[in-house]
This record gives structure tokens, C-alpha cells and sequence, in this order.
């Protein structure tokens, strides 16, 4: 066609983006519900019958769409294809009546029960857990909480845990001592949370240079549907984000960001604390390379809170905060980690000329 067939396909691309329906039609992979309560939605994926059992944990103000981007980019995809048995909890949206919803309430009964469901579900087998970001808090809490539930290992993809690594938190951490906790419990009492436009603006602002360059990415790449799509998928994505409720807020900005919680091993939640020492499972943390909301630093700290683990793994990827997740080089990266790790949770990991950079066992004696 030369060039008479790529402006063809730059007009319709340009009709279909503009004032179409779009490139590519919202994807979702085939699944079934198999357990629904408020904030607690369990969808399961391929067939009844398969192999061990995985539940994806997605973060609080973000869509479980992370976990089933599109075609390609979808974990969830992946993990059936390699004959698993998986399982996604979906946590929907929140407004204000969910206001006094703090970690508490995932940490001691949503991630619990789902956790619970997919084991009965699967025979009693133990389950693997897989989450993104903030996911990756709420299994770690949920693991040192309860070490009777029945999880055979966690893995945490972009999971930060000393958030005094993270640059760009750092006038918010600053602000946040100087103001002090009656000021933002004052703020998030008057909003009831977050609201969902606040948490997708603030998103989109940690790549800027993403959403300046857009109209010229655009323009570029106008006969190019397949990364159209991509871009569009991020972008629904992204318009998805739900907010978050008042209480979790403010646990997460006093105790997470502020005082670096997660940091010192120790969560203090009013009169709780829960000891990440009591988590007793394998663990596999996986750090992106270009990550700016979970920089490499931030979620290596994991390797010195979890002596309780016999078994903690690290490991540096290529990839964005969502790219480690759901990018396009996912599949040979994080994702081949991920499987690796689900195939012998508790297999030595490798040492010597050919290890990775960021491998690491943990003993039991290790402090």
C-alpha cells in the first residue's frame, strides 16, 4: 500500500480514537464469580479443575483490571495458560459511606475470606498470593496477622516498604510531620477519603512527561494501532482508579508514609502493631528499574523485615510501576520470576557468578 495505505490507517485510527469507539475494545478474560460481598467480589479464571491454586490481591485505589490489562498484558492469561488455578478479588469502588474503612478491615476479613474461599474451593490446597503495589502491603499484613491461614507464598510485584526511598513522598513526609496527625485527620474526616478524580490525577502526574508528550506520541504513532491500543488500555485503566476511604488514608499517610511503618518491621494500627517477623512464608519482591512510586531502594528494604521468612527473594526488572505488572516485556521478566517462584516457593535460591543481583535467602537465624 506505501503510502497511501498508511495514511488510510492513520485516518482511521485517528476516527476510531477521536470519535469512535476506540481502537480496541475493553478487554476481560472469561472468568466466574465465585464469592461476592462489598468489597470483596471473587472471580475466578479457567477451568474449576486446574492446577494450584493463585490469588491476586490488587491494591486499594486502583482497578483489578492490572491484573487482565489487555491481550498480551494480561498475568492472568499467563498464569491459566501455565495451568493454574486463578483467582482475582476485586475490591470495586469507594465513596464516602466507606469512610471508616481502614487497613483493618482488608488485613482481618476481605483478603482472609477470599483467601479462605479459593483453598476451599481448590481442595484445602494452600494458596500462592500475587499483588501489585499496595496489594503487596495488605498480603504482608494479612500473612504476619494471621499465620494460620493457609498461604503457601507471596509474591510482591512494586510493593514499597521504606517509604523514605521514594523522592518524590518527600515533601509529603515533611508536610505530614509538620502539620501533624489532628490537622490530616481534621482533612480526611471533611473528604471522607480521596475521591476517585484526586487519586487518578495524582497518578497520572508521576509520569508527567507521559501525559505532556501525549499529543505528539499520538501523532507518531497514528498508523500504528496496536501501541494506540496499548496507550488506550493505560488510559482506561488510569479513567477506572477508585478513591480511597478516609480511615485507610490516613492510616496510610500517618503510620505508612510519615512514620515509615513498614520500614521498622513494626505497624502500628491505634492500640494493634503487627510484626512483620511473624510472616512465615516464602517471599518474592520484584523492583522495577524505571519505577518512581516503588523506586528499587524502597522495595529492597524488604530484605531485612521478614526474619521470620525461611525463604526472601529479590529481584530487579525492566518496567514503570505498572510496566513490572503488565508491560509488554512482562512475560519474560516479572512474570517469568513470578512462575519460577510458584514452581518451588522454597527452593534455594541461586548464588554464585550466575545469580541474579538481587537474590537473597533468608535462614531462620538471619536478624
Amino acid at each position: 500500500m506505501g503510502l497511501s495505505g498508511t495514511a488510510q490507517r492513520a485516518l482511521h485510527n485517528a476516527w476510531a480514537l477521536f470519535v469512535g469507539d476506540g481502537i480496541e475494545p475493553p478487554h476481560a478474560t472469561a472468568s466466574a464469580v465465585v464469592a461476592d460481598g462489598p468489597h470483596r467480589t471473587l472471580r475466578r479464571y479457567g477451568e474449576p479443575d486446574a492446577g494450584a491454586p493463585v490469588l491476586l490481591v490488587p491494591p486499594l485505589a486502583a482497578p483489578a483490571r492490572c491484573y487482565d490489562l489487555r491481550p498480551g498484558q494480561s498475568l492472568v492469561q499467563h498464569l491459566v495458560d501455565a495451568g493454574r488455578s486463578v483467582h482475582v478479588l476485586d475490591f470495586g469502588t469507594m465513596d464516602r459511606s466507606d469512610r471508616h474503612l481502614g487497613f483493618e478491615h482488608w488485613v482481618d476479613d476481605i483478603v482472609p475470606e477470599a483467601i479462605a474461599r479459593v483453598s476451599e474451593l481448590c481442595g484445602g490446597r494452600d494458596v500462592d498470593l500475587g499483588a501489585w503495589s499496595l496489594g503487596g502491603t495488605l498480603c504482608l499484613l494479612t500473612a504476619a496477622a494471621h499465620p494460620g491461614l493457609p498461604i503457601r507464598s507471596i509474591t510482591a510485584f512494586g510493593t514499597p516498604i521504606d517509604y523514605a526511598r521514594i523522592p518524590f513522598l518527600g515533601p509529603a513526609r515533611h508536610l505530614g510531620r509538620a502539620l501533624g496527625e489532628p490537622a490530616l485527620t481534621a482533612v480526611t474526616h471533611l473528604l471522607g477519603g480521596v475521591p476517585a478524580p484526586l487519586v487518578q490525577i495524582g497518578y497520572r502526574a508521576t509520569a508527567l512527561e507521559r501525559e505532556l508528550t501525549r499529543p505528539w506520541f499520538v501523532a507518531c504513532n497514528l498508523a500504528d494501532a496496536d501501541t494506540l491500543a496499548r496507550m488506550e488500555a493505560i488510559d482506561r485503566f488510569q479513567a477506572d482508579m477508585p478513591g480511597y476511604p478516609g480511615r485507610l488514608f490516613h492510616q496510610m499517610a500517618m503510620r505508612i508514609t510519615v512514620a515509615n511503618d513498614l520500614a521498622t518491621g513494626r505497624v502500628r494500627f491505634d492500640d494493634r502493631t503487627i510484626d512483620l517477623a511473624d510472616v512465615s512464608v516464602p517471599v518474592l519482591a520484584l523492583g522495577g528499574s524505571d519505577d518512581v512510586l516503588a523506586p528499587v531502594p524502597a522495595v529492597e528494604a524488604i530484605r531485612r523485615v521478614l526474619p521470620g521468612s525461611p525463604h526472601v527473594r529479590f529481584e530487579v526488572v525492566p518496567g514503570s510501576h505498572l510496566g513490572l505488572l503488565a508491560g509488554l516485556t512482562a512475560c519474560g521478566t516479572s512474570w517469568a520470576h513470578f512462575t519460577a517462584f510458584l514452581d518451588d516457593p522454597s527452593a534455594p535460591v541461586p548464588t554464585g557468578p550466575g545469580a541474579s543481583v538481587g537474590d537473597v535467602v533468608r535462614v531462620p537465624e538471619f536478624s
